[in-house]
């Protein structure tokens, strides 16, 4: 029975759902707003938080801060394919982060269960030389194998921003920095050792399908000062399309940008061929660009995002224009991050959050869409 303050709609309703250990006010904020935009796109209801508690009538669509683990978790919450949520689902833990980016070093070396052995053979093309162990012996062995050509990172995997990396020249600091490795973090998640790059670029390539439309898109990110002077995320600025990866490379692109697109595209068809029970409406992959110890130019893609995340008030900004016949080919859409109070905003701006938060301070988080002509307004 339906709790009588429960709204009802016969197209269902959007929930968000708090599954991530730790959610900032203004992250909140965001989600909560894009899952009303998700919600009218839909035509479906928004009810705010997720209440297992709660009765709900018709279905639900979720839109969780983080990929949901397991396929349990996801038939708990009525979730069978991309069609149910913004976001994704994946089988085990390890599967969401940087770790299946890279192979085993040896057919035989450990592995958690549900580790794919296909899957790094058909992205071997389109990721950087490196390894992923789950134990110390394997670690080092990966890191004395790759020292041979050149400086490596160790890259804890469920570090975001380049959290925890370490550039390693030499086997005395490989084994300074194995020895700082909680071990049990290590088998059950995994580390990566990588080619260490210089020159660095670092392009976005993403697509999200929502309410039966897709669109692809590729950009570059942005940094910004925040309230301690330290240079963190400020935005994204993204070049959309609808359609599919096959899409984004109709374009006119230049080399780096083309290569970049077709290796996200590889990683994503491999993912989806290998990890059984997986599936997402929201993906996003960094991809690499930079010189290695040996002086070659290197691509690769370096990690995937299958939730919510900070380019994702961009996609949703560019699929309502798409949605609405407000335009026909390319969008320009850019989420912005500022710090500080009273900022300076521009005139096609809609404001997705601005206000004092906890953990950051006074933060502005906007969004602007444009097409070939020129900006759209507030919507």
């Amino acid at each position: 029975m339906m709790k009588a303050d429960t709204p009802q709609n016969t197209r269902g309703a959007v929930v968000t759902l708090s599954n991530r250990a730790r959610e900032p006010q203004h992250e909140a904020s965001v989600h909560a707003e894009l899952a009303r935009r998700i919600a009218e796109l839909q035509g479906m209801a928004f009810l705010g938080e997720y209440d297992p508690a709660m009765d709900y009538s018709g279905k639900l669509y979720f839109v969780p801060s983080g990929t949901v683990i397991g396929a349990r978790q996801a038939r708990e919450l009525g979730l069978s394919d991309e069609t149910d949520l913004f976001g994704g689902v994946v089988p085990q833990a390890f599967v969401e982060t940087k770790a299946i980016s890279h192979p085993l070093i040896r057919p035989d070396a450990e592995a958690p269960v549900g580790w794919s052995r296909p899957f790094g053979a058909r992205v071997k093309g389109c990721v950087l030389r490196g390894y992923s162990a789950f134990s110390l012996a394997d670690a080092r062995e990966a890191g004395h194998r790759l020292l041979q050509e050149g400086a490596l990172r160790i890259k804890p995997v469920r570090a975001t921003g380049g959290r925890g990396q370490q550039k390693v020249s030499g086997v005395h600091e490989l084994d300074e920095a194995l020895a700082q490795l909680d071990e049990k973090e290590l088998r059950q998640y995994g580390l990566v050792l990588e080619a260490h790059l210089d020159e660095v670029t670092t392009f976005s390539v993403g697509q999200a399908r929502v309410a039966g439309r897709v669109i692809s898109y590729h950009g570059t990110q942005r940094l910004t000062q925040d309230n301690t002077g330290e240079m963190v995320y400020g935005g994204s600025d993204l070049l959309v399309v609808e359609g599919g990866f096959d899409a984004l490379l109709r374009l006119d692109l230049d080399e780096s940008t083309r290569q970049a697109a077709s290796q996200a595209q590889a990683y994503d068809e491999a993912a989806s061929s290998c990890y059984r029970d997986f599936f997402a409406s929201r993906r996003n992959y960094d991809i690499a660009r930079g010189v290695d110890g040996k002086g070659r130019v290197c691509s690769g893609v370096l990690e995937q995002s299958w939730r919510i995340g900070g380019a994702s008030s961009a996609e949703i900004a560019a699929l309502e224009v798409i949605v609405r016949g407000r335009v026909e080919g390319v969008v320009r859409a850019s989420s912005v991050e500022l710090y500080g109070e009273d900022p300076s905003l521009p005139a096609n701006a809609t404001l997705m959050f601005q206000g004092q938060d906890a953990e950051v301070g006074f933060i502005t988080k906007y969004v602007t869409v444009e097409d070939q002509s020129g900006p759209y307004g507030n919507s």
